[in-house]
């Protein structure tokens, strides 16, 4: 028996609810459950009851979110259901889905999806009266203006319902059929030859040539074309017959009958019940694929560690857009040596991790022309403009800086850290790779800015990392047949036929980062999140060598963060504590030494502890990173070192501590020689004045033309005062190849340290989900419960009574504590209009318990719970109505 005879076989014979409540009403608790988990829009806010609950299912903005989250071949009933005579049968439906042919595929797999149709409460009625919710229709059927997503256009009854009896009637008469006496007759006998499959063909084998090339553009849509008011024979031919119809003045369409009778009864060109396969491109050891990835990881790591310490003292202004100006990103990707499109990544990720944030003082009004507001150009200045501008002056300005967190993560063990970055790039929808591209105003949207925020871009990534978890370990999937699957799953709903898609990027090809997408394609959008979802993967080291590892793979299977958890916290995540767990085997241990070289470098052949990368960072410059970090000394970094506080001998005792091989000789010189000349020269605040006790240097000072713009003046021997600041005399003397030091007013060297910066405590932004948020299991029950309550009030039957404006019962304050005195005595529910504080009116079913002070206490059904109400506040009683024999009445 085939798949859909055991189908019809196991429905009822009965035509099924007359409507969509009835329909949910006859559901059990554990349907209910499924319709709302699925459909989480229907809970905020609970309805009342059932036909609530399929008054909001079918609802303009529920509908679309549902048809925008079935897969290709569940859009595809619900597109051949819109097209369908209004009620269709199974039967009806498999054969447009199928054709005349038939498809086994197609029958296999079409009962599976009618029931999740039933389930999404977008298809409801009997076996043999399938209906298509009414909002759905309208969404996906044909009119007289635009095609269904099928490519097929409007019926023979649609189209030619503005048309002339006579003309209807000259149709009939070319098209071979006899004279009928009305138009309702004549448009049935038309339609009824249109869907005849033998006799259409019989029609067509007098065409013109022309005429059934101009069918063969039109049968698979757009079925619409356009005519001039004189128009060819074989034109003329069709209208003649009915072929084309006339929707408005020169523009015809091809009936609906007749294309699906050209098209063999297919609703669609290719159905496409089975879900495509992911291939595989490429396949590598699982512990390649992990060593990969863990290196991946670790230079991630360095990479946000190097960022943040750039801004460690203040980064980058924020724009009065907000966000980074091109010429700071500029900067940033100079810094971390990355493209810029991947230095807005890593500058968004951390932003995602709440490390870094705006520190809260005036917007900076930069001079970049692209980064300009409109307002701004045309000299428009509010009053938050006018007080960014006082508060500039004031020396306030807004920077981009390392939030309090920033210190907590620091310290955290590599593996945790990476954790965190993962926590927050996972359920992110701010999507990085839009960055340099435009937005509906045509804007540039700029890193850190408004703007980012693409809700699928979430779902994009856990998918595509659940589709490369289906693989075995090591295996690569191909990035088109992933693309394709995608698409299946999440098509697009469209107005027309669907079209080719653009190609993915072949096997092989790594797709550049970045770039921006049309701000109204969201085809081009779901594409480039898949792309981008790919990159990040591996730049962050969740895939290597393109395969998911293993500590990938964690992120799919622990728990999410963990209620209360503070965001970006690595320890208040069950999954990112295994993820750690995994990952921490794959990443190097850090190294206490490094290797000194004759040629005035040191080599760290791994990742440094942190109090050894800290003072070689100040000690020496960073000339190369990779597996290795090479460092170099020079002059200006050993003079750095001395400034911070250090002593030539304490940094002679640093390098043998921390060397793995003999101090060069040349390095020894180059300390004790910058020590040597190191504060010689002593720089104060006058305006401001050199002081040295060797008198020849002052003399070489003064002598040599580089100092004229520092406007020296000769006080006493050792004593040399400047028109110029101390800061700025002290960069000039550097500049002439000297080695000054600042002192203090008491005649102290100055110790330079780094001044770290900090905003006030932030929070990382919210994701802006899809829609709301998926309930939990007790959410659900509690809102099953309370729509069966709230139904079985909204359905007991009462007694006639006077009613207040609304429908609330009306009757005097004597009646109404008569009667639910009398309700409480005798345990019988009553209907009661009630009015709360706020003045909203609703009608409850009560059971009164006890009647005392003004209140009356009792178990509401449509509550579904014991509620107490003020009597003054209840607008009137009515008594139930007799229940019939048999029935029972409401509890």
């Amino acid at each position: 028996m085939s798949a859909e005879q055991q189908h019809r076989d196991g429905q009822a014979a009965d035509p099924g609810p007359r409507s969509l409540a009835q329909a949910l009403r006859e559901r059990d608790d554990a349907s209910l459950g499924a319709l709302l988990r699925s459909r989480p829009d229907l809970l905020h806010p609970v309805p009342t009851d059932v036909t609530q609950l399929a008054t909001r299912a079918g609802t303009r903005a529920s509908v679309l979110r549902a048809l925008e989250h079935l897969d290709r071949f569940t859009l595809q009933a619900a597109e051949a259901l819109a097209v369908a005579p209004d009620p269709a049968s199974y039967q009806e439906l498999l054969d447009l889905l199928a054709g005349d042919d038939g498809d086994e595929e197609v029958a296999g797999a079409l009962p599976a999806t009618v029931a999740l149709l039933r389930e999404r409460a977008l298809v409801w009625g009997g076996e043999d009266r399938l209906r298509l919710v009414r909002t759905a229709r309208e969404l996906l059927a044909p009119s007289a203006s635009h095609s269904s997503p099928t490519g097929l256009g409007p019926s023979v009854a649609e189209a030619t319902s503005g048309m002339s009896p006579g003309r209807i009637q000259a149709i009939l008469t070319a098209a071979g059929l006899p004279h009928t006496h009305d138009t309702v007759s004549a448009v049935a006998a038309l339609s009824a030859l249109f869907a005849d499959r033998e006799r259409v063909a019989e029609l067509l084998e007098g065409a013109p040539e022309a005429s059934r090339e101009v069918l063969t553009r039109l049968v698979w849509g757009p079925p619409y074309g356009q005519v001039t008011a004189e128009p060819a024979a074989h034109l003329r031919w069709l209208l003649d017959r009915g072929l084309l119809l006339p929707t408005t003045p020169g523009t015809v369409v091809l009936p609906r009958e007749a294309a699906l009778s050209l098209r063999g009864g297919r609703a669609h060109r290719v159905p496409e019940p089975t879900r495509p396969r992911v291939a595989v491109a490429a396949e590598r050891k699982p512990q390649v694929v992990d060593a990969a990835a863990g290196g991946q990881a670790l230079a991630a790591l360095d990479t946000v560690e190097e960022l943040l310490r750039s801004w460690d003292e203040g980064g980058p202004a924020v724009l009065r857009a907000g966000g980074l100006s091109i010429r700071d990103l500029k900067r940033t990707a100079t810094v971390l040596e990355v493209p810029e499109p991947v230095a807005a990544f890593w500058v968004e990720l951390a932003y995602a991790a709440g490390l870094i944030a705006s520190d809260g003082g005036y917007v900076e009004e930069h001079h970049d022309r692209h980064d300009r507001p409109d307002a701004d150009a045309e000299g428009y200045e509010d009053e938050e403009t006018r007080d960014a501008r006082t508060r500039r002056r004031s020396g306030e300005a807004e920077h981009y800086a390392p939030t309090p967190e920033y210190d907590a993560w620091r310290d955290l063990p590599p593996a945790e850290r990476w954790a965190w970055l993962l926590e927050a790039w996972l359920p992110g929808t701010r999507a990085p790779g839009l960055i340099g591209g435009r937005d509906g105003r045509d804007r540039t949207l700029s890193a850190l800015g408004p703007g980012l925020d693409r809700s699928p871009a979430p779902e994009v990534r856990r998918r595509v990392l659940e589709l490369m978890a289906g693989l075995e370990p090591g295996q690569a999937p191909d990035p088109a047949t992933l693309l394709e699957r995608l698409r299946w799953e999440r098509p697009l709903r469209s107005a027309g036929p669907r079209r080719e898609q653009p190609e993915p990027p072949r096997t092989g090809v790594r797709p550049a980062y970045g770039g921006g997408v049309a701000a109204n394609d969201p085809e081009a959008l779901r594409t480039k999140l898949t792309e981008w979802a790919l990159l990040e993967a591996e730049m962050l080291g969740v895939t290597g060598r393109g395969a998911l590892a293993t500590h990938g793979r964690a992120l799919l299977g622990a728990e999410g963060r963990s209620e209360g958890a503070g965001a970006g916290t690595a320890a208040g995540s069950a999954r990112a504590a295994v993820v750690a767990a995994l990952l921490a085997p794959l990443l190097p241990e850090p190294l206490d030494h490094v290797l000194l070289q004759a040629d005035l470098t040191a080599v760290a052949p791994g990742p440094l502890v942190r109090p050894l990368a800290e003072a070689l960072g100040v000690l020496a410059d960073v000339e190369s990173k990779g597996g290795a970090t090479v460092y170099r000394f020079t002059p200006g970094s050993v003079r750095r070192a001395l400034d911070a506080g250090r002593s030539a001998t304490e940094l002679h005792a640093f390098l043998d501590r921390h060397s793995r091989t003999p101090v060069p000789q040349p390095l020894t010189y180059l300390i004790d020689d910058v020590a040597r000349r190191h504060g010689l020269l002593r720089v104060g605040a006058a305006s401001s004045y050199v002081r040295c006790d060797d008198e020849s240097v002052l003399d070489e000072i003064l002598a040599d033309r580089r100092a004229t713009a520092l406007r020296l003046r000769r006080l006493a021997p050792t004593v040399v005062a400047a028109q110029a600041d101390p800061r700025t005399l002290i960069e000039g003397l550097r500049a002439m190849g000297f080695a000054p030091a600042a002192e203090s007013a008491e005649g102290d060297v100055m110790i330079a340290r780094p001044h770290a910066h900090r905003t006030p405590p932030r929070t990382p932004p919210a994701p802006v989900p899809d829609g709301p948020p998926a309930p939990d299991t007790t959410l659900l029950t509690a809102a099953v419960r309370a729509v069966r309550a709230g139904d079985r009030a909204a359905t007991a039957p009462r007694k006639e009574t006077p009613q207040a404006p609304g429908g609330l019962p009306r009757t005097s304050p004597a009646d109404t504590l008569a009667t639910v005195q009398a309700a409480a005595m005798t345990g019988e529910s009553v209907w009661i209009g009630h009015v709360n504080a706020e003045g909203a009116a609703s009608q409850r079913l009560l059971a009164p318990l006890r009647v005392e002070g003004g209140y009356v206490t009792g178990y509401d059904h449509t509550a579904d719970e014991v509620r107490t109400y003020a009597l003054h506040r209840i607008t009137g009683v009515a008594e139930l109505a007799d229940e019939p024999d048999g029935a029972e009445p409401a509890r």
